[in-house]
């Protein structure tokens, strides 16, 4: 892999025109932007894990240091007031030298409050970039989170730089890592919260530091969109395993999905078959093209696995037509991916923000932007049995498009869905996930 510290100064480079053109479009003379500040619990003296502001770790990559700042004008070397408390209580992040040190004017306070005496006098002019607005009101910030500036950052954000593309095949790797593991934990049959612990020793992660919370599904339990309710106890028949997991690298996540089969049976077949779906969507991310229609064009194909298995007596086409693969697949293709697990600007047209719909039979795609190089993108197809939907479909008048006999055989494996990490090029698209060799 390329060394970062050599790809680091093109990024801080980009960043600074970005906020150079996005203040003088605004008639603003600075940003400052909040890492942010621990949250305590209701009625307790415990914080919640810390989450860093995503616009602070786009600069550098602290991703545990709450109540510090950065101080931005897009030409001078940009200030970071890094927040080291004198504490016996707690281990402090201390400062270390790094790669990324020479590209700031670094202070260094041990009380989050002697941040002011760092901050510009006058901030008439100087917009607040953060979460926390009690804090920038205290201060006396006027222009907290201007939805124009958030609007530029984020549409340019879906752009990444080099640096960025080198973090995140760091974030793939290590997530790869985790993903073999866990599938060995499945195969010796383990149970989902032995499997987790599987996941996560071999990232090196605790639960709080994955970028979201995984889905660690056996059986049944992987028609569970966003399962995360970790079972104990071990499965007495074994029978499919989808997990969803990823891993974080200096603030850039990852975002791998698996599906497999305990024996090779039908359900193993499916599951093949899905995996050639989703690899011609890949090859499908072409720049100039919109995500919607390659959306829509999976959509059909999934129409075309489901008559192939026997899962409906009806022609793809009238399936599509009568909106029942919906029933099977009822999410988008996938999404913008990098600071953030759903990375800002999917619904983008420009960078004033406008935004771009969604075609109402498709409610929940994440993105319809137009693809572009250097996007990086999630491309993750699904197939489901899902008691609910399959309950509607049933009672609907396209219920008898459906042969329910084969779907009760692939109830019991709850369903597939299949996620690769790919960052899109002028000539070709990158599979990060393949490249790190998980098959």
């Amino acid at each position: 892999m390329t060394s970062l510290a050599s790809l680091y100064p093109a990024h801080i480079n980009e960043l600074q025109i970005r906020t150079r053109n996005v203040l003088n479009r605004e008639n603003l003379y600075g940003l400052v932007i909040h890492s942010g500040k621990e949250l305590k619990a209701f009625l307790d003296d415990n914080s919640y894990p810390f989450r860093v502001n995503p616009h602070f770790k786009h600069w550098l990559p602290l991703t545990n240091v709450p109540n510090s700042w950065l101080i931005l004008n897009g030409s001078d070397k940009p200030v970071l007031v890094y927040y080291q408390p004198v504490d016996f209580w707690h281990k402090v992040e201390v400062l270390s030298e790094d790669y990324w040190n020479a590209h700031f004017d670094i202070k260094v306070i041990a009380n989050a409050a002697d941040v002011g005496q760092f901050l510009p006098y006058d901030k008439a002019n100087i917009a607040y970039i953060g979460e926390h607005i009690e804090v920038a009101t205290a201060l006396g910030f006027e222009h907290i989170n201007p939805e124009a500036v958030l609007n530029y950052l984020h549409f340019h954000r879906a752009y990444k730089t080099s640096y960025e593309h080198e973090c995140m095949r760091y974030s793939s790797a290590k997530a790869v890592a985790g993903h073999k593991a866990a599938k060995a934990a499945f195969l010796a049959g383990e149970s989902e919260f032995e499997i987790q612990h599987a996941y996560l020793q071999a990232t090196s992660h605790t639960d709080s530091e994955t970028p979201y919370g995984n889905i660690v599904a056996l059986n049944e339990n992987a028609a569970i969109l966003h399962y995360t309710a970790l079972e104990r106890s071990k499965p007495s028949s074994p029978r499919s395993f989808l997990i969803d997991a990823g891993a974080n690298f200096h603030g850039y996540a990852s975002d791998i999905t698996r599906t497999y089969a305990f024996e090779q049976n039908d359900f193993a077949s499916l599951i093949a078959r899905m995996d050639k779906l989703m690899l011609a969507a890949v090859d499908g991310l072409k720049p100039g093209k919109s995500y919607v229609d390659l959306h829509c064009e999976t959509y059909a194909q999934i129409a075309e696995v489901l008559a192939e298995f026997n899962i409906i007596n009806v022609s793809a086409s009238s399936a599509v037509e009568a909106g029942i693969v919906s029933t099977f697949f009822p999410h988008g293709l996938g999404h913008h991916l990098g600071l953030q697990v759903h990375d800002m600007g999917g619904f983008m047209a420009d960078e004033r923000g406008t935004h771009i719909d969604t075609p109402s039979q498709h409610p929940f795609l994440r993105t319809s932007r137009v693809i572009e190089v250097d996007q990086v993108f999630t491309i993750e197809p699904g197939l489901y049995f899902i008691d609910s939907l399959l309950a509607d479909l049933k009672a609907s008048k396209h219920g008898d498009m459906v042969n329910w006999q084969t779907v009760e055989q692939y109830k019991p494996f709850g369903g597939i869905r299949i996620e690769d990490n790919i960052i899109v090029h002028q000539s070709h698209n990158e599979n990060m996930t393949r490249d790190a060799n998980l098959d």
